[in-house]
């Protein structure tokens, strides 16, 4: 009975997470306590080019900095409807960076993605400002977030740009991600990432070559917003190339079901708060080593 009525909880507040008002219960219910919230910090000098940094009250020394973008289709999102998130990040002895960037309309492709790059080189020159250690600087997204981060993961030129390097970052942490999506079909994603002859280089797929930062690729298979075959695809290419990519795949999990369990009420519901953690720890204890 127990678990039964774990699972209905579970399921009405996943409901809850993907109608309009889900980010509304999920942050109402999202401890404010064992964490201090810095907000609205710029890291640049455009529209939507702040940041939020979660900070654990119980800190450990050269602790990890994970950068989470969130997922909108490109389109929609911000960083105060995420406190769940970096509440959880936060929650496992992680300083979590939630930045804003710019979205359709009115920037395209790879106007997001050059944003993603500036806030993850201003978490990169603030970690030890908050205690952090920028050697352990983790990339992680959900969606079209999860897009960001992969490109930054991938295709070195953007954080180059930012006067950064790929081999800067400790690892990236991709949850539901577009990563193999060609042909685009939606007439609104072809506007954001025209001129078609262009889309190839808005793919992370296509720019792996064995040296990107160590993966973790997390999907639900009942995921029919953004097939699985991209997580799967991606981790294949990655592991064939001699890079290091895990991949799981979370049943009867659908898009927004495999970020539910980052939010406090659903803790329980699902091992993928978990994962990340244990991924996290590895992946810099490895790298201190």
């Amino acid at each position: 009975m127990h678990r039964f009525l774990l699972g209905l909880s579970g399921l009405v507040v996943s409901s809850l997470l993907a109608a309009c008002s889900g980010q509304f219960w999920a942050n109402a219910l999202t401890p404010r306590w064992g964490y201090e919230r810095h907000a609205d910090i710029a890291y640049g000098d455009l529209d939507r080019q702040t940041l939020d940094v979660y900070v654990p009250d119980d800190l450990a020394a050269g602790a990890p900095v994970v950068v989470f973008f969130y997922g909108g289709s490109w389109q929609s999102g911000d960083k105060d409807g995420y406190r769940f998130v970096g509440q959880a990040l936060a929650s496992r002895g992680f300083i979590a960076v939630l930045p804003d960037y710019r979205l359709y309309p009115p920037t395209t492709f790879p106007g997001f993605v050059e944003d993603g790059a500036k806030a993850v080189a201003w978490a990169h020159e603030h970690a030890r400002d908050y205690g952090g250690e920028a050697a352990h600087l983790f990339v992680s997204g959900h969606s079209a977030g999860a897009h960001i981060a992969a490109m930054l993961a991938t295709d070195g030129r953007y954080l180059q740009g930012a006067g950064m390097a790929r081999a800067d970052l400790a690892g990236f942490v991709g949850m539901a991600g577009p990563y193999d999506f060609l042909p685009i079909r939606d007439p609104a994603l072809q506007q954001i990432f025209a001129p078609r002859d262009a889309w190839p280089q808005s793919q992370p797929i296509h720019f792996v070559d064995g040296g990107e930062p160590p993966m973790l690729l997390m999907h639900g298979a009942a995921d029919t917003t953004v097939e699985p075959a991209n997580s799967r695809n991606l981790a294949a290419r990655v592991n064939a190339a001699g890079g290091a990519a895990e991949l799981h795949i979370y049943a009867k999990t659908s898009h927004i079901g495999l970020i539910a369990p980052l939010a406090a009420p659903l803790r329980m519901t699902g091992s993928e708060l978990d994962d990340v953690a244990s991924f996290v720890k590895k992946v810099a204890s490895d790298s201190s080593r």
